[in-house]
């Protein structure tokens, strides 16, 4: 796994963390994808679904699509691993 593997995760769970998705708040799974290079689609979808194996993103499937929010059981692990790739704190 490369660097920018990571940051890409970090990245997508910053999103999260900072927008405060966490628990019973829920956004849609294509809100992830948004700013980053559409040549990368491929490689983020790949890297959610790795959040989601891991259980740092949980899902929720709804009629209108699949939404996601963190686990908030993980928050300090999500919060240390942004920091560590990062350098953000909350």
């Amino acid at each position: 796994m490369g660097l920018d593997e990571d940051k890409i995760k970090a990245t997508i769970l910053y999103h999260l963390r900072r927008k405060k998705v966490i628990g019973g708040v829920h956004t849609h799974l294509d809100t992830l994808r948004r700013g980053f290079p559409s040549h990368l689609g491929k490689d983020v979808n790949k890297i959610i679904k790795e959040l989601i194996k891991k259980g740092l993103i949980i899902t929720k499937p709804t009629s209108y699509g699949l939404q996601v929010s963190l686990n908030k059981e993980k928050l300090e692990e999500i919060e240390n691993f942004i920091l560590r790739i990062l350098g953000l704190e909350f």
